[in-house]
């Protein structure tokens, strides 16, 4: 494998593509353990697909924004690096596939070209910042929350207080209290609030999160100035980053730790965490996101579609009126989240005449379309139509969200993306007026992770199996009553029974027909499910989970022909972090050559993180050649006392502790940043020798 040369103008992004290039080629060579090389790409949002030799590349898309030149970008990328096909995802990202790890540094190039970046698009990172779609069009928004997502992506992406996290965290910014960037399962999730003095901010919910244990977050601020909610993030991480769980991954996300200190001792550690802040205040650059440019004013002809019944359902539920007076936007039903390269450039040239240069990624797998003229929308349905672009029933019980499963993912257990397939087919097929239903929805993951959401539907599936007659079934938990209630609460679905994959179809008919028959007039879903009770639910489905009539076909996933079994590889959300003590002490090595540049550019706070991180890293390094571990850095600190300092191995002024924890004592200053700088590098110095005399 050969080194490259970037053409980049920017030294940071090109030293990172650089940086990957050189670590895939170590790898390669053997000179990076497989484990703590998967950490490396996974934070460069290149991600293990089910299908052995080839890559996932996530593109990180801030608040799923997208301009067409940087949508054809990413579709050239696809066809030269993937497999030509574009995945939407629930977190407003493209995803490629089937991409040769050798080719990531020359695909990141690429798209870096048009300012998209796949950095830190998975790992142990801040994920991608999430908004509502219709941000900054939404007639009921106070204001305009695209600036301060954008702010939050800027301002911690290559931040190092969130580059080798026990797990990532996820942040989102719903536009007002309806709350469509689901504030609840996040760990931070704003909403924006305007005070009696008129001054922009935001409700702040804490602690939230899916998976296989879904947690709802917590209120802790009812109203946060705008210029703190970044330093408010900062202090977030910063505890997170000490005292999250680093062992067992499936306990390791910011929920867990509420859980473990308790609401009251997390908001206490990220009050005294303040002081060490960078920024003490964040003013929001509320002009750095503006509003796309509308489409030229054309002649519009009257088409005789309008008054067509398909026009006028797609007219129903896909268009919404802007708070711009006489614009309109439109949201294009994506089926699965895919969009095939060649659809994709079709689609940018069907509809820039009529659109403004801003689409946005959905959080259901859909696009939206801004600044669209009221007489242009018949040519638009018309330029979607040909593209099969125009179904109508966008967000409705029809709108069905999925993650890849079984396609691609390695841990999935079932093929979603076939069974979202069907259930659509049953609703338009078989209950078609309810594509103007907008409160049910309908959620699938291929596995218990909820990457599809299945935590927070009305009706929610996830893969499974069970056992009959000596075979493995494919088949999907039933999850119902989950779902948003607005500004900041939200319910997590009830796991109700499990059916053969092939029964979901009949489910959703069982359910759809009870709540037509039972569900009182203009009763929402949510009342129905409680008035009934869980166990009402159980009883209407268990004739379908009867497992003694089973048919040879319900032996075989959807979209499949074998008989079916659960081929379940390593996950790779998370990450890795590999417990090797002479790869930690080169690790500690080289956070503080990154220490010394920093603050030879006079990054202060970032030289100061930087030495914190050395000082843990060799700390952890030395722990492990006595066999001692700790599942925390906190931990990590204290047992380092216990080991070393007060055997007397280690000579230090005080303790470890004390030493280490100067970080959120002081100011991030100048003068505290010099003198941590030089304490590491004795204590550095004096590990170093210890071990060598051990060799």
């Amino acid at each position: 494998m050969q080194s490259f040369r970037t053409e980049l103008e920017n030294p940071v992004v090109e030293k990172d593509i650089i940086d990957l290039e050189k670590k895939i080629r170590d790898f390669r060579e053997g000179k990076i353990h497989e484990e703590k090389f998967r950490s490396l790409r996974l934070a460069r949002g290149v991600y293990g697909q089910r299908q052995p030799g080839v890559q996932m590349v996530r593109i990180k898309l801030p608040f799923g924004k997208v301009t067409f030149k940087q949508l054809l970008r990413i579709a050239d990328v696809s066809d030269e690096y993937g497999s030509g096909n574009l995945h939407l995802t629930t977190r407003q990202d493209i995803q490629i596939h089937y991409v040769s790890l050798d080719r990531t540094p020359q695909l990141w190039q690429e798209l870096e070209r048009d300012d998209v970046t796949i950095r830190e698009a998975c790992g142990n990172t801040v994920r991608n910042v999430t908004s509502s779609p219709d941000s900054g069009i939404n007639p009921n928004e106070l204001f305009d929350v695209s600036p301060y997502a954008h702010a939050f992506f800027t301002y911690f992406l290559r931040n190092p207080i969130c580059q080798e996290m026990g797990r990532k965290i996820k942040f989102s910014f719903s536009s007002d209290e309806k709350d469509t960037a689901y504030s609840y399962i996040h760990d931070l999730g704003f909403i924006p609030k305007i005070n009696e003095k008129g001054e922009r901010g935001f409700k702040v919910m804490l602690g939230g999160g899916l998976g296989a244990q879904p947690f709802l977050a917590s209120f802790v601020h009812d109203f946060l100035p705008e210029d703190q909610i970044i330093p408010y993030a900062e202090s977030v991480l910063r505890v997170f980053d000490r005292y999250g769980e680093r062992t067992n991954r499936n306990k390791a996300r910011l929920k867990y730790l509420v859980q473990k200190l308790g609401l009251e001792e997390l908001l206490r550690l990220i009050d005294e965490e303040r002081i060490a802040n960078k920024s003490k205040s964040y003013p929001i650059d509320r002009d750095a996101v503006p509003l796309p440019e509308p489409p030229a004013l054309l002649e519009y002809p009257h088409l005789e579609v309008i008054d067509t019944l398909d026009y006028q359902h797609w007219r129903a539920t896909n268009v919404v009126e802007q708070k711009q007076k006489g614009f309109y936007g439109v949201y294009v039903k994506v089926p699965v989240g895919d969009i095939k390269t060649d659809r994709a450039r079709k689609l940018v040239e069907g509809i820039s005449p009529y659109v403004a240069d801003e689409i946005r990624i959905t959080q259901n797998q859909g696009l939206l379309l801004k600044f669209v003229r009221e007489g242009a929308l018949p040519s638009l349905y018309l330029a979607l139509k040909a593209l099969d672009f125009a179904t109508p029933g966008f967000d409705s019980i029809g709108d069905v969200t999925t993650c890849p499963g079984t396609d691609t993912c390695n841990l999935g257990i079932s093929n979603s993306m076939s069974l979202s397939v069907a259930l659509e087919e049953v609703i338009y097929e078989e209950f078609p007026e309810l594509i103007y239903d907008k409160e049910i929805k309908i959620k699938i993951s291929g596995c218990m992770n909820s990457c599809g959401q299945h935590g927070l539907a009305h009706i929610g599936f996830h893969g499974s199996s069970v056992k009959a007659n000596g075979k493995v079934v494919p088949a999907v938990q039933v999850m119902l009553g989950g779902g948003t209630v607005g500004d900041g609460i939200g319910r997590v679905a009830e796991r109700v029974i499990k059916a053969p994959s092939k029964r979901a179809t009949s489910v959703l008919r069982t359910i759809l027909n009870d709540y037509a028959g039972n569900g009182a007039a203009s009763e929402s879903f949510h009342h129905y499910y409680d008035r009934q009770g869980k166990d009402y639910f159980y009883q209407l489905l268990k004739p379908l989970a009867d497992l003694t009539n089973l048919k040879d076909e319900e032996y075989v996933d959807w979209g499949h022909e074998e008989i079916f079994n659960t081929a379940i590889g390593v996950g790779e959300c998370a990450g890795v972090v590999i417990d090797l003590v002479a790869t930690l002490l080169l690790e500690a090595g080289e956070k503080l050559d990154w220490a010394r540049a920093s603050y030879a550019a006079g990054a202060w706070s970032d030289a100061i993180y930087h030495t914190y991180a050395v000082f843990v890293n060799s700390a952890k390094a030395m722990l492990l050649d006595k066999g001692v571990s700790s599942s925390t850095q906190i931990g990590v600190i204290r047992e380092f006392d216990t080991n070393y300092v007060e055997t007397g191995e280690i000579k230090l002024k005080g303790t470890f502790n004390e030493l280490v924890l100067q970080i959120n004592k002081n100011e991030p200053s100048e003068e505290f940043a010099a003198a941590y700088l030089n304490e590491v590098e004795n204590f550095y110095k004096q590990l170093t020798a210890k071990r060598e005399e051990k060799i």
